[in-house]
């Protein structure tokens, strides 16, 4: 069995809007009540996946989920006289954001030799919470092959739990044995730490996996104060590299001696405040970037393009480049409407060590899907959506039918 990396994107959904429902997500709030383009931000998605490609990588993809969501506005019996934001809910377009579909642990770290999954609850936020079933009936279906996945149910919502955003792997190689760090925050600060320590650690214990091989950290209070609402906002991992900010975590140096006794051959390249303020790092998402091991062998940081458009930023990285360190190329993508809602590469992104022939293939990205894909969106997904406009009817038959359309194209149509 050849294990590689799969990054399965999110493909943005057709109700793609800005209703600003992400306390302590900075920029999702800056933009709330902006008009959004939802034909726009899938396509940039898709080109993503694109350009992913082109470099010689595995992608697969994870599909919209049911919007508006008639068991959410039913269940809360929202009518004309509910908050607005609660209707907002049931429209969000939020799984886009795939690094919180699921925890993942690939088969060389769990002690029955198959990769586990669990959806993530996402309870901090009402607009997530409602995602997890349905994530969960399409991790079934791209990873239904019981000899080599187990997909778990959510873990108890007395503890939030946020996926892969607050969970790092570093490893020789993506076949290797690897050791699995989750990073949580403590409550009480300006915005809610989305992360409970509880819920790492029964994942990690639901996942089987060796607890030498597991190194539990906490957050930076004062990063999730700046707007890192998940640890991927302020440091991203790739087999035997650390990319991080000086202040992503409570106790920086404490927390590279912990990974590095589990794991001693890690490599950090960490930036500093001098260099790039915290502020900055989340500003531009540097740190939301997809670090990846190219067929070269080389590692590649896939950074939003606002991260070239700021002095400080490009000019660190610039500096790190000509420094020959382990990170030898940085390529930027324009995904400025998922950015708008406070996600930035990292985040579109869910990764998945496994075998691609042991995925449902359905799942897995080629060229001739991406067509099919993008014929789709062009033709059926809105091109605008004005906050005023949700609730509307007509919008509504108009998402239900885009989404259709793809499932259909797709051979997925049990998802709908």
């Amino acid at each position: 069995m050849s294990l590689v990396e799969i990054n399965f994107d999110g493909i943005v959904g057709p109700s793609h809007n800005y209703a600003g429902l992400s306390l302590g997500n900075i920029a999702s709030a800056s933009h709330k009540g902006d008009t959004s383009y939802p034909r726009a931000a899938a396509l940039q998605g898709i080109a993503k996946i694109r350009s992913n490609m082109a470099l010689g990588l595995a992608q697969g993809f994870l599909l919209p989920l049911p919007r508006p969501n008639g068991d959410l506005i039913r269940g809360l019996a929202i009518d004309e006289n509910t908050p607005r934001q609660l209707l907002a809910a049931a429209w969000s377009a939020s799984s886009m954001w795939t690094a919180n579909a699921a925890t993942v642990s690939p088969a060389p770290d769990t002690a029955d030799g198959r990769c586990h999954l669990t959806p993530a609850n996402l309870v901090t936020m009402p607009h997530r919470a409602q995602e997890w079933q349905d994530t969960q009936a399409q991790l079934a279906i791209a990873f239904g092959d019981e000899e080599h996945f187990t997909i778990h149910d959510a873990i108890l919502p007395a503890f939030g739990d946020e996926g892969a955003a607050n969970h790092m792997r570093f490893c020789e190689g993506h076949d290797a044995k690897g050791v699995e760090v989750f990073v949580w925050g403590n409550q009480g600060g300006k915005f809610p730490a989305r992360q409970h320590e509880q819920a790492s650690r029964a994942i990690a214990r639901l996942h089987g996996l060796d607890p030498a091989k597991c190194v539990f950290i906490e957050q930076n209070p004062e990063a999730i104060k700046a707007g890192a609402f998940h640890n991927d906002v302020v440091s991203v991992a790739n087999e035997r590299v650390l990319f991080t900010h000086e202040r992503a975590f409570a106790d920086q140096q404490g927390a590279y001696e912990a990974i590095r006794e589990a794991f001693p051959a890690l490599e950090v390249v960490e930036v500093p405040e001098s260099a790039v303020s915290l502020e900055e790092a989340i500003r531009t998402y540097l740190f939301n970037a997809q670090l990846l091991t190219l067929p070269s062998g080389e590692m590649a940081l896939v950074v939003p393009s606002e991260c070239q458009e700021s002095a400080t930023v490009w000019a660190w990285c610039e500096s790190m480049l000509a420094s020959n360190g382990p990170i030898r190329k940085v390529i930027p993508v324009d995904v400025r409407q998922s950015m708008a809602n406070g996600g930035g590469p990292a985040c579109l992104r869910l990764r998945v060590v496994a075998d691609p022939a042991t995925v449902d293939q359905r799942f897995m990205l080629d060229e001739a899907k991406a067509q099919r894909i993008e014929a789709v969106v062009a033709e059926m997904w809105p091109k605008t959506i004005d906050p005023q406009d949700i609730g509307s009817e007509a919008l509504a038959v108009r998402v239900i039918e885009a989404r259709e359309a793809l499932l259909s194209v797709l051979s997925l149509d049990s998802l709908a």
